[in-house]
């Protein structure tokens, strides 16, 4: 216990006297605050001696040196060059020395005033360094530029008298060591040699603050100042010595390479002649280097490169020659190789190339001029550059302003030509490759013509719009520079002949399947295409409504045809070139006459015939000749539109990338005028609420939304969106249906082609969906295994039910219009019966259709004694009425169809509610209920709904309920007599027996 306490007592008597020969912190802080002082106020004073030593040289140097220099008159252009380089010295020379004067009277007056107050921030040098590099770096850009054309030597000699006469005094100016310089060297190192020795005293002065500092923040400050100024004294080398080597090549060279190349600003960087390199080729060239050039010499002959288009490849040295050390020089049109003999050379010369492209692409020096600091960094591979052409090329004379990358031009870019054809768009390895816009003008003042377009190694490839001069506009796709695939060629209407063609294109001309308008006759012919003219199968609808189904053989009818005329009258026979019947054939009349024999067309005599009339033809159905329906045969509609289901499936494989999203038909997402805006346009402009039509978002997207709900909503926005390959698919087909069958193709005779096209792109579009569907699955290795409930709904899922809902409303305006036109008479008549119908009440009109009167609502309607049964016509089966009302309200034949078994659910609950139990209607009593809600529905043109929902709805339906409601209301009578119905036993088979003409109902009736 003791020797603790006393060795405790020990440590706290050392502490004490530590503490008590050590300098507590506030004497500490005095004795550096002192310290520092002192040593500011020796820096000011030698600042201050320095200073006014130099100001008094500067002054001196202006009265005896530079004034009588900017006194003389040139007498040639070179030497006004020589006096604007001249003046800009003295322009810098005296604003270095306004700058010195201003802080030297700042400093001198702070240090009479208040000597022991000075700190670091007082001294301008630390606090103005980058103002002071910037004074001196300029002066002495100056005077180099001045010393490389050789100005001191000239000016020299146009003053030698004035020299003579003030030899003594000029020499004083010159340091005691230069023994008999001349005129030309000491005006030289009369403008430099001071001023550079001024920056020397400044870091001398920094050098012994920063000895004497002593606190980390203040020596720090000091530090830096003396850093830059450090550097700035190696510029000041690097700059002189670049300034003489320049100099001395110019003087060594001949007038024409000093001509073409010498220019006050271009200083010499390297030469072959002092670090041997050589021309690969054999040539005995000399290499020379500038900060922005890279020349080479051979006799007279001169070629040069700007840096900026400069590559240096490294080349390995099996690629070269085994005694050489090479490097492969690469140039927008020619490459070449530099060879040296030692390794030292080619490091030497790789070195100085990157470094002087690195500078002249930055369009800045390093500082100092040759800094180690960034000889790592190469220069970048993409560059943006201006280039003309001059070799024979497809380029040649062009002015190309752009990106490239090693030499030739890569990324965006102009082409423009000396005659006035410019391209801009996209470039890869040389070549136009992505989408551009190409402009070619005509030698008349036509305009020019405009492509806009995808591109591939050089040649259009893909999607394109194409505006010619004489207004003809072109939309569709390319192959090597030619109209290829499907497209649209759209005249003006203002010239001679004007037309529109929607189809395929091989090799510039029209071949295969296409739509052609004749605006100018009114007709459109639909069919097959060869070299420009139709050949084959084809069909011309006119303006009138006359449709003609036949061959055509080098743009000519050849054999038999058909002809349905207006008033639905069928020819089958041969034609003459303008449609008219000629030769043998068989007329068949919309009556169901026939007539055979030959027909002649002759002049001013009108139609001759010579043959046999069968009236006899009882059996035949009158209405034949205009359910009649061409093309069904003739045009297979899987190969009506193959060439977009081709660039659809070459887009998908392509990835669907972003860069080529225009490549799969852009018609109408983007118009033209759109697209001449600007080159942003050169891409889809999404919106925000655009889904992604990138394959792998596709993949994931069908993958995750597996459910029946969540898939249709997701299907639904892929089908109008404009970035989905989905939805660019449907644009395509929608715009090529409505060619075909809007307008003057709106003819009653082509309905089943139209819907044949519709069921097919649902199919079409269903079979891409499973199969992308499969695709996903396969690259979700993680993907559980399928469900029986996934099994039940895939297999319930197919184009009806999943894909023609939605792509319906795109083909429903011109599908629904010929099916209008195909049951024209019959909703005439349907009309008719509703609008004899409607006179009835409904006491008379429930009567009139036996139903049973124990299944009239009547009882719900709680009539008084005084009111009459038609008021209240409106109100009885209402809620069913207006069910069935709804079923114009959607496209969709699914739809329909529930709203009719909606409507036949609202007519058993009317029934049910009045027995006051439960009631399934048997069809006898089901049938005159639903003839009753048709006729108060008051639905026009009802017979084309019912035709559609039948044509289009899934085969599945066809029987049982859906198709019982169907047939029911195909029975509803029709006037011209009106027809009653009864109805044979129960069962699926239902049967219509005319009794006896209705008598038309009294208006007046209660």
């Amino acid at each position: 216990m003791a020797n603790s306490n006393s060795s405790a007592l020990s440590r706290r008597s050392a502490c004490r006297y530590k503490r008590s020969s050590t300098p507590s912190k506030s004497i500490r802080g005095a004795m550096d605050v002192a310290s520092l002082k002192g040593v500011c106020q020796t820096a000011v004073r030698s600042l201050l001696s320095t200073e006014e030593a130099f100001i008094s040289s500067l002054a001196r140097i202006n009265n005896i040196v530079l004034q009588p220099l900017l006194s003389t008159d040139p007498d040639d252009q070179k030497g006004k060059e020589h006096m604007k380089l001249l003046l800009l010295l003295s322009d810098r020379y005296h604003a270095l020395w306004d700058k010195t004067e201003e802080n030297y009277k700042a400093l001198k007056q702070k240090y009479s005033t208040s000597e022991s107050s000075l700190t670091m921030h007082d001294i301008y040098i630390i606090t103005q360094k980058e103002l002071f590099l910037e004074v001196y770096t300029q002066y002495f850009m100056c005077f180099t530029n001045y010393v490389v054309v050789q100005g001191f030597d000239r000016a020299a000699k146009q003053t030698s008298s004035y020299w003579k006469t003030n030899k003594k005094t000029l020499k004083q100016l010159l340091a005691p060591s230069i023994s008999e310089p001349t005129v030309s060297v000491t005006l030289h190192t009369v403008l430099h040699e001071p001023i550079r020795n001024q920056v020397q005293q400044y870091a001398l002065i920094l050098t012994r603050l920063n000895e004497g500092a002593e606190e980390i923040s203040q020596k720090n400050l000091v530090s830096e100042a003396l850093n830059l100024f450090v550097k700035l004294q190696t510029f000041i080398s690097q700059a002189l010595d670049e300034a003489s080597l320049t100099k001395i090549l110019w003087g060594s060279v001949g007038n024409k390479l000093v001509s073409s190349l010498c220019i006050p600003e271009r200083r010499l960087q390297e030469d072959s002649k002092y670090v041997p390199i050589s021309i690969s080729t054999g040539r005995s060239e000399q290499v020379l280097l500038f900060d922005d050039l890279l020349v080479l010499l051979q006799g007279n002959d001169i070629r040069s490169f700007d840096l900026k288009l400069v590559w240096v490849d490294s080349m390995p040295i099996e690629k070269s020659s085994p005694n050489s050390h090479s490097l492969r020089i690469i140039t927008p049109e020619e490459e070449f190789v530099l060879s040296s003999k030692e390794p030292e050379q080619k490091a030497t010369w790789h070195w100085k190339l990157n470094q002087v492209i690195r500078q002249r692409l930055n369009g800045k020096r390093d500082f100092p001029l040759w800094s180690k600091s960034e000889e790592s960094l190469d220069p970048c591979v993409c560059r943006f550059s201006t280039y003309t052409f001059k070799t024979e090329c497809r380029f040649k004379n062009a002015l190309y302003e752009g990106d490239f990358a090693w030499g030739k031009p890569h990324g965006k870019g102009t082409l423009k030509w000396p005659d006035g054809r410019n391209y801009v768009g996209d470039f890869k390895e040389g070549l136009e490759d992505g989408f551009g816009i190409y402009l070619v003008p005509h030698s008349s003042e036509d305009g020019y013509d405009c492509y806009k377009c995808h591109w591939r190694e050089g040649k259009m490839q893909g999607y394109g719009i194409c505006e010619y001069s004489n207004e003809t506009v072109y939309k569709g796709y390319f192959k090597d520079n030619l109209r290829h695939g499907f497209g649209v060629l759209e005249t003006s209407v203002s010239i001679k002949h004007p037309f529109k063609y929607t189809g395929h294109w091989d090799g510039d001309k029209k071949m295969g399947y296409g739509i052609w308008d004749d605006i100018e006759s009114g007709q459109r012919y639909i069919g097959m295409w060869q070299n420009d003219q139709r050949h084959g199968t084809g069909i011309v609808v006119t303006q009138s409504g006359v449709c003609y189904q036949g061959t055509f053989l080098m743009d000519k009818m050849a054999g038999t045809g058909i002809l349905i005329s207006e008033d639905d009258s069928v020819f089958e026979g041969k034609f003459t070139e303008q449609l008219k019947m000629d030769g043998k054939g068989k007329l068949t009349f919309p009556n169901g006459f026939t007539l055979e024999g030959t027909f002649k067309n002759k002049a001013g005599n009108g139609l001759q015939t010579q043959g046999v009339l069968n009236t006899a033809s009882k059996e035949l159905d009158k209405s034949i000749t205009r359910k009649l329906q061409l093309g069904l045969d003739e045009f297979p509609v899987e190969k009506r539109w193959q060439g977009i289901y081709d660039q659809f499936l070459d887009f998908i494989s392509s990835g669907c990338k972003e860069e080529t999203e225009e490549s799969f038909l852009g018609i109408h997402v983007q118009t033209s005028k759109e697209l001449r805006k600007s080159q942003e346009y050169l891409f889809c402009q999404r919106d925000s609420d655009e889904i992604s039509g990138k394959i792998e978002d596709v993949l994931e997207a069908l993958y995750e939304y597996r459910e029946p709900e969540s898939l249709q909503c997701y299907l639904q926005k892929a089908l109008n969106s404009s970035q989905h390959p989905f939805g660019k698919l449907l644009k395509s087909l929608s715009v090529v249906f409505q060619a075909t069958y809007s307008g003057i193709g709106a003819n009653r005779h082509l309905l089943n082609m139209a819907q044949e096209e519709v069921k097919c792109h649902a199919q079409k579009i269903w079979d891409f969906y499973r199969e992308l569907t499969h695709m996903a699955s396969e690259q979700k290795s993680q993907s559980l295994p399928e469900t029986k409930e996934d099994t039940e709904e895939s297999e319930n899922a197919n184009s009806y039910t999943l894909i023609l809902p939605l792509i319906l409303p795109r083909f429903h305006p011109e599908l629904f219009m010929l099916y209008m036109l195909c049951h024209e008479q019959e909703d005439a008549l349907y009309w008719q019966g509703i609008v004899h119908l409607g006179l009835f009440s409904d006491t008379k009109l429930l009567e009139f259709l036996e139903v049973q009167k124990h299944l009239w609502p009547l009882k719900d309607l709680r009539l008084t004694t005084n009111q009459r049964y038609s008021l209240i016509k409106d109100r009885c089966f209402l809620s069913a009425t207006e069910c069935l009302q709804k079923i114009i309200t959607t496209v969709d034949p699914r739809e329909k169809l529930d709203i009719l078994l909606k409507t036949h659910e609202e007519i058993e609950t009317t029934v049910s509610r009045v027995m006051e139990k439960e009631y399934k209607l048997p069809m006898d009593d089901l049938l005159p209920l639903l003839v009753y809600v048709v006729s108060r529905a008051r639905i026009q043109r009802l017979g084309a709904e019912i035709h559609l929902i039948r044509d289009l709805m899934d085969p599945v339906n066809e029987g049982g309920i859906y198709d019982f409601m169907l047939t029911a209301i195909e029975l509803v009578p029709s006037p011209g007599p009106l027809l009653r119905l009864t109805i044979s036993s129960p069962g699926p088979l239902l049967h219509m027996t005319t009794l006896q003409p209705i008598p038309t109902p009294d208006l007046c009736y209660t």
